[in-house]
């Protein structure tokens, strides 16, 4: 799988699972390393909405200088109190080994305009409609539009990151009107592009962990 991590957002990686992560140029990140069981978290990976108060616990914790126990246990329990309430965002991309998806996915990824519809790529990788849509919740969880939609939220966020205008970011990914691609971009985001942004400006870049 592959989640988005925006600027008031962290990635949730439980112990002992692979990972590799990709960020753009203009990012901050910081690593937050949790005991098991130390807080009741997920077993799952996931991306957290994180609250100011938890921003600022973990930027403070991280320029903690020697010879401050109390007060850095005291920051450090607060943050373990606070990191299980954040909300889960849904900004997930489900990728699958099956043969048939990876070729959709590779080829959706070079070209995210593309707008075939599931019967154009049911024929394309030779099988019925009814069976690909099948298969990709069998794989995905998701329905083939949904699984599509967040493929294009995380190129929206990664490009809107590296600067692209919203202009640009809805022409890239074949939308009709710039208004049909920030309707879709607030509905499942809570926000539209102008105040993601605003939120990449001003706490730094995006990342990505698969």
């Amino acid at each position: 799988g592959l989640w988005m991590v925006p600027p008031h957002c962290g990635v949730w990686i439980p112990g002992g699972m692979e990972h590799s992560n990709v960020a753009t140029a203009n990012a901050r990140i910081f690593f937050v390393y949790i005991e098991p069981g130390a807080a009741d978290l997920p077993e799952r990976c996931c991306t957290f909405s994180i609250s100011p108060l938890l921003r600022e616990l973990i930027i403070e914790l991280s320029d903690r200088v020697e010879g401050d126990g109390a007060r850095g246990e005291l920051l450090t329990k607060m943050l373990l109190t606070e990191l299980p309430r954040m909300p889960v965002q849904q900004l997930h991309l489900p990728i699958s080994s099956e043969p048939r998806l990876n070729r959709i996915a590779e080829a959706l990824a070079q070209d995210p305009a593309d707008r075939s519809t599931l019967a154009e790529w049911a024929n394309r990788i030779a099988l019925s409609e009814s069976s690909l849509a099948r298969l990709v919740a069998k794989e995905t969880g998701l329905s083939f539009g949904r699984w599509r939609q967040q493929l294009h939220l995380i190129v929206a966020i990664r490009e809107l990151a590296s600067g692209k205008s919203v202009q640009q970011v809805s022409g890239d990914l074949g939308y009709g009107s710039v208004t049909a691609f920030i309707t879709m971009f607030k509905k499942a985001l809570g926000k539209p592009p102008a105040k993601y942004l605003s939120g990449i400006a001003q706490n730094g870049g995006s990342a990505f962990v698969a």
